[in-house]
């Protein structure tokens, strides 16, 4: 099967503890803080269109149904627990008070397969914040498969992971947005998927990976079975959605192509679809098309990527298999956010860990909205240049490390920045930057205070409340899983900005 055609990624992909064993306690820092400023160069940032995938996504497109996110919110299928019901479990340090608490179905809550990473919302979708008819006004997460055990070589008919004694969690499934029914409380999961003709030249679609394996026995190593990405941020503008490819830019998707494999809401009966196939969304072992049936992973809902935007930047010479990061040449996008302040921009901002070595704890870019919806609209190579860029602080320390790296997530709000720092299996921190010039570099000043966070913090989302007339909220979420540590456990939960604000002084 071919691959997407864009670079695989760091194993150690955001990872606190890469290059320092598995455990926080041996987490120590094994190089000097990077302490000189780091620059923070616009021209680095340059996005280009990838290959024109439309012809495949229109292909898809004719041969599946579709179903309106709006429709898709009110069939949401999931409950949360809200507010009280999370419980009293104490994720959250004592510096904010957590305005929402959202609480994830019981299984998600506590899976090991799939890991909640970025966070956006209908307040980046669109001013108003108001989607179709709907009062929903949903948040999307996204969350990557965190197993990774690949799958055995489809090209040469190993088709083990389909075998009865498989486990499901057998293939790479990739990344998979769960859709947020604000109103009802109830989301839905939908996997995110990339068209391509098979060997017999039909239309079909596999899960999101960076690179498809090539193992011909067992999964090793040494073959590389479906390195899949990470997806640690997400923007929704207008109708599409942003996805951040750590190693590449970002893979965009379009609402307007919301698959449906289960019309009837039936799951026992497999459904005909227009191209005269049928779908089974009971099977968990297979994707795409495969003897004439449509299979996506047990999943009612997928959505196709309509196109790529990648780094043009030539690559910095040194290593990154530590999350080592470099003052300049291409960047990384770990995280995106929106900032909706005057016109729309994109930021997308760099995970490091300084501990590991490397020459800067991470850099931000602004995209212009305009500039990026151009390009994906646009031919291949269009390009997208960042209007700005800054290089994140430097010389504060955090105990025995650097402050300034380990970031998950980044917004901008009234021209000051804010960022979650992770802290490994502990509380992490919300810090916040002012921008300023330190020898003409262009480097953000960070703020002396911090305001200690949530456990596992990641991806930051600004809901700016226009549209609704609520008070302007900072949503976040944890990662971990009760099974990482005893003070673990995964909710999503916002902030009131005003009270961010005042906090910092």
């Amino acid at each position: 099967m071919p691959d997407d055609g864009v670079d695989n990624e760091s194993g150690a992909e955001q990872d606190d503890f890469a290059g320092a064993g598995s455990d926080a306690s041996s987490a120590a820092p094994r190089a000097a803080v990077a302490a000189a400023p780091v620059p923070g160069r616009a021209a680095d940032f340059k996005l280009a269109k990838g290959t024109d995938i439309s012809g495949l996504v229109a292909k898809l497109d004719a041969a599946l149904p579709k179903q309106g996110l709006t429709a898709l919110m009110e069939q949401a299928n999931r409950p949360s627990n809200w507010e009280g019901a999370c419980g009293t479990t104490g994720i959250h340090g004592p510096d904010l008070a957590v305005n929402h608490r959202v609480c994830w179905k019981s299984d998600d809550a506590t899976s090991s397969e799939w890991v909640p990473q970025a966070i956006t919302g209908v307040s980046d979708a669109q001013e108003d914040e108001d989607w179709g008819t709907s009062d929903a006004e949903p948040i999307a997460v996204a969350g990557y498969d965190a197993q990774n055990p690949g799958r055995s070589d489809y090209a040469a008919g190993r088709d083990n992971c389909v075998q009865d004694s498989a486990s499901d969690a057998s293939n790479e499934k990739g990344i998979r947005v769960s859709f947020f029914n604000q109103a009802t409380r109830m989301y839905r999961h939908v996997l995110l998927v990339w068209p391509y003709m098979n060997s017999k030249d039909h239309i079909s679609f596999d899960a999101l990976h960076a690179r498809e394996g090539t193992c011909t026995t067992t999964v090793t190593s040494s073959c590389a079975a479906q390195n899949g990405i990470h997806a640690g941020g997400m923007v929704w503008y207008g109708n599409y959605l942003y996805v951040a490819d750590t190693a590449n830019g970002m893979r965009v998707f379009d609402l307007r192509k919301i698959m449906d494999l289960d019309p009837d809401n039936n799951a026992d009966v497999n459904d005909p679809t227009p191209d005269g196939l049928v779908s089974d969304v009971l099977d968990k072992k297979r994707v795409g098309r495969q003897g004439n049936v449509w299979y996506a992973y047990g999943y009612r809902y997928v959505m196709p990527q309509v196109a790529t935007l990648k780094f043009t930047t030539a690559k910095n010479g040194g290593t990154t298999s530590g999350n080592q990061c470099y003052a300049t040449g291409r960047p990384k996008a770990p995280y995106i956010s929106l900032d909706r302040t005057g016109t729309g921009h994109m930021i997308p901002g760099e995970y490091c860990n300084t501990n590991n070595g490397g020459t800067s704890p991470g850099r931000v870019g602004t995209y212009p909205m305009t500039a990026l919806t151009a390009a994906v609209e646009g031919a291949t190579g269009t390009v997208a240049t960042a209007d700005l860029a800054h290089g994140l602080p430097t010389g504060a320390t955090f105990g025995n490390e650097a402050l300034w790296h380990k970031i998950q997530g980044v917004t901008r709000y009234e021209d000051r920045w804010y960022f979650h720092r992770s802290n490994g299996y502990d509380n992490g921190r919300l810090l916040q930057a002012t921008p300023g010039t330190v020898d003409g570099t262009g480097q953000l000043v960070g703020d002396t205070k911090i305001l200690q966070s949530a456990f596992g913090p990641e991806d930051l989302y600004l809901a700016h409340g226009r549209g609704d007339g609520f008070a302007p909220q900072l949503w976040s979420l944890s990662e971990h899983a009760p099974s990482a540590c005893g003070a673990c456990k995964r909710e999503l939960y916002s902030y009131n900005m005003s009270e961010v604000i005042a906090d910092f002084g």
